[in-house]
């Protein structure tokens, strides 16, 4: 269900804390960040037996969540793990899927997830199959719900035909908004919560990356075809466009950019995470925005 007016709209997401991709995060980053999460009125939050190379982020979690279970709700992801070598490996078989839900549970110290996504689907197992396994594992008691993430329309439709599909992770933000021509509302027509990521397209939508940062060596950033080129000069030509209406409505570029994506027709939610308390408590303060305001950033993007 959408949430309430008192909750917020953000779905913390781990995978800044997990020490992969994200450069310098420690321990106490990490506690810190939860912390502040927690304290900041976040009360969902999404995790996958991949975000971390040995569980990093289940952990983290569960340390932060299991003594009060109840007031939290947990969306795991199953179905991508990492190889010995640090390789990530998508692995859609049943057998899979049910010892990395079982895994995943354990690490965090709970009895069920809330929502359990297939994190993709697996180009060597047929997705009705995974999708089968998904909703036995529902049977099962491990998980209330299942759901699926990174999919085109197709793929949703084949999973929704073989799973009680109740929810669905795809990207979205104000550069990038490809999900509300089909995938968006396909995701309505199955009655399907969608729950979106990239709202703030790596910190890029977040206005604090100048033009001429520099990604330090490892960033993975550097690779997308955003940070580069006249795509990132009219990113930045936007994110400039925006800070006056930011501070015309007493808000961050980073809570607008939020705000914009939760406020598009069928989203639910907005998975965004941070590696610092001050990131997370700017990121869970943001709201919904005015059909007048999600307007003025339509036009940034599209002057016509």
């Amino acid at each position: 269900m959408p949430p309430t007016a008192s909750e917020s709209i953000v779905t913390f997401g781990l995978w800044p804390l997990a020490g992969i991709t994200t450069m310098g995060v420690t321990a106490q980053d990490a506690d810190d960040t939860m912390a502040a999460a927690i304290e900041s009125g976040i009360t969902a939050f999404d995790t996958a037996l991949s975000y971390g190379f040995d569980g990093e982020s289940d952990r983290l979690l569960g340390r932060f969540i299991r003594a009060d279970r109840d007031r939290f709700t947990v969306t795991g992801k199953v179905g991508q793990r990492w190889s010995s070598d640090r390789q990530r490996v998508v692995d859609g078989r049943p057998e899979t899927l049910a010892a990395d839900a079982e895994t995943s549970l354990r690490r965090i110290g709970i009895e069920q997830f809330d929502v359990l996504m297939l994190h993709s689907p697996d180009p060597a197992v047929p997705l009705e199959s995974s999708a089968e396994a998904m909703d036995n594992l529902v049977q099962r008691g491990l998980a209330k719900r299942t759901g699926i993430c990174n999919v085109d329309v197709q793929q949703l439709r084949t999973f929704a035909s073989s799973a009680a599909c109740s929810a669905v992770q795809c990207p979205l933000n104000l550069l990038q908004s490809d999900s509300l021509n089909e995938l968006i509302p396909t995701a309505a027509e199955l009655g399907s919560e969608v729950h979106v990521f990239w709202a703030l397209m790596k910190g890029l939508l977040a206005g604090k990356i100048s033009r001429d940062h520099v990604f330090a060596e490892g960033d993975s950033r550097s690779g997308y075809e955003i940070f580069q080129g006249e795509r990132r000069r009219h990113a930045h030509d936007v994110i400039d466009a925006m800070q006056p209406i930011a501070e015309s409505n007493g808000c961050t570029i980073a809570q607008l950019s939020i705000g914009w994506a939760a406020s598009q027709p069928g989203v639910t939610s907005v998975l965004a995470g941070g590696r610092r308390p001050d990131q997370v408590r700017e990121l869970a303060a943001a709201k919904r925005l005015s059909p007048e305001i999600v307007d003025q950033l339509n036009r940034l993007v599209n002057p016509a």
